[in-house]
């Protein structure tokens, strides 16, 4: 949504900006729906809407090795097949809880994004704007 090409890092306050917030429970909604490995996840992740993009693999992969350092996802290595070792990831029950608790936030926000939507549609209607 970001309209200057200068603005895409941490410091934008342009609208759209800061997504990466939401990497975390899309990725652990991601793997309560199935195990995966890392590119798999980057494409299940842009199903949920947070991006106007592609992810950024370095982003997720960092994430990744994050919430499996606190104990959130846990990985193994899978040897098997022609290509290269994939690392796949699985939730654990910390993770399980720790999306359980990204629902009350994520609610809020929901309720907080409509209110501000309608009372803007209000001041538009009130002064014959368009929608």
């Amino acid at each position: 949504m970001c309209r200057k090409k200068e603005c895409h890092d941490d410091g934008c306050h342009c609208p759209g900006g800061k997504t990466e917030r939401f990497i975390q429970p899309c990725l652990l909604l991601a793997l309560r729906l199935k195990s995966s490995y890392g590119y798999d996840l980057l494409e299940k992740i842009m199903d949920f809407g947070f991006l106007d993009g592609p992810a950024d693999p370095g982003m997720v992969y960092r994430h990744l090795r994050k919430l499996e350092e606190d104990g959130f996802v846990s990985s193994t290595w899978d040897t098997s097949g022609t290509g290269p070792a994939r690392r796949y990831y699985r939730i654990t029950k910390e993770g399980e809880e720790l999306l359980r608790d990204w629902i009350p936030f994520m609610e809020r926000n929901l309720r907080s994004l409509k209110k501000f939507l309608q009372t803007y549609r209000q001041t538009l209607a009130k002064k014959g704007g368009k929608k």
